[in-house]
């Protein structure tokens, strides 16, 4: 034992813990690094035009311009009150910046092409997003997906695609990322990331989860947390991929959606293999289009589906049609909005240390910050409406969602 009259007494030596504690490291877990997109569009390599950034705007403009605020309220069941802000913050948006994050799709997309057709393609893509980044408009996330690794023609394909674009590109530029799809093995993204070190660029990727075999491997273990050591630091995403696992879970063609169980586990993985690592998720895509007669429900399902991943923690998801972004944006707006007054409340309350009916964790403030700062990266809010809901400015936020 150990102690003085001014302190304590102890029975274990400072040595002593130092030594038994020696082999531990500080647990320092990490947030994915900036904004993420609330999305992901998957466009096919062949439909990629220099306009369709626009073009993608301004359909989904015409339909938000054929439906009142009221009309659109009614048709997606917006909460009350909603209804005007919401349609102005999303016109606002579609006429700003309707597109987040764009895939150039070389994959189920765009499916197997004779390699001449493919190898023009990337060339003209690539030669596309030179161009946005010369013009200052592309978007703030843009990359390719490539083929996958199942067999040797695919992987070969999808290496030269990759190689052909990039070498046409140049650079990797600040946003740019790829996203490699149906993998099923740790070899293959190791594979992966040996073929992106020969190109000497710093150069990122995204795993989709589509596979079974992506969330338990063959020996029973979960899948993941290998798949992102495996990458070395280039994982920078988790997709889920909505059709490809449910058909190799073997559901039926009327079960194989979102909300199904099966959908759940597999995203309940991700977010527990995912959690700390910096890696980001993104859930994956409804073939439900709001298209012709079938605009309203398409639009239903949309936004029901996107509503869902909100409350589950998927901020982001795909999206397949330029009609859907109507949705996208009203989803994500109102669920920010719904809840902003609330989440003010609990974050003013946690920085005044007043306490009250809730007494929240520090965990809890970094979730509540960080849902401000969603919002004001997607337009949901503006710096004035949170500072002053909350009470704080952007860095003041910034500095409560730093886990560190």
């Amino acid at each position: 034992m150990s102690g003085s009259p001014d302190t304590p007494r102890t029975s274990l030596s400072a040595e002593a813990v130092r030594a038994v504690t020696a082999r531990l490291v500080d647990v320092e877990p990490r947030e994915p690094v900036g904004r993420q997109p609330v999305h992901t569009c998957y466009v096919p390599a062949d439909r990629v035009t220099p306009s369709v950034l626009r073009d993608w705007g301004g359909q989904a403009l015409a339909a938000l311009d054929a439906h009142s605020p009221a009309e659109l309220a009614g048709v997606l069941g917006l909460p009350d009150g909603l209804a005007e802000v919401v349609h102005a913050r999303v016109r606002a948006k579609l006429v700003a910046e309707p597109v987040e994050d764009l895939r150039v799709d070389f994959e189920d997309g765009y499916g197997v092409r004779d390699e001449d057709e493919e190898d023009a393609d990337a060339v003209r893509t690539a030669s596309v997003v030179r161009t946005w980044l010369r013009d200052g408009v592309a978007p703030p996330r843009f990359g390719l997906r490539m083929k996958s690794f199942d067999t040797r023609a695919l992987r070969e394909q999808g290496i030269r695609t990759l190689d052909v674009f990039l070498t046409e590109l140049g650079e990797a530029p600040p946003g740019f990322v790829i996203t490699f799809p149906k993998v099923t093995s740790v070899e293959q993204v190791e594979v992966l990331g040996d073929v992106l070190d020969l190109f000497g660029l710093p150069l990122r990727f995204e795993i989709q989860v589509e596979t079974t075999r992506s969330i338990v491997d063959p020996s029973g273990a979960l899948a993941l947390p290998r798949f992102i050591a495996a990458g070395r630091g280039r994982v920078v995403g988790l997709h889920f991929g909505t059709y490809d696992y449910t058909a190799g879970c073997g559901l039926g063609a009327a079960h194989q959606h979102l909300a199904h169980g099966a959908c759940d586990f597999a995203r309940h993985v991700m977010q527990v293999s995912a959690a700390g690592t910096g890696v980001a998720l993104s859930d994956g895509s409804t073939n439900e289009l709001p298209v012709g007669e079938h605009l309203h429900e398409g639009w239903r399902t949309h936004y029901r589906l996107v509503r869902r991943s909100l409350a589950h923690g998927f901020y982001q998801g795909w999206d397949l049609h330029p009609a859907q972004l109507v949705t996208r944006y009203a989803a994500v707006h109102a669920f920010y909005r719904e809840g902003a007054q609330a989440d003010a409340r609990r974050l003013r309350a946690y920085v005044a240390r007043a306490g009250g009916a809730v007494l929240d964790e520090p965990a809890t403030a970094r979730a509540l910050s960080s849902s401000f700062l969603r919002a004001l990266d997607c337009g949901a809010l503006d710096p004035d409406e949170v500072r002053g809901i909350t009470g704080l400015g952007v860095s003041e936020l910034r500095a409560l969602a730093d886990r560190r």
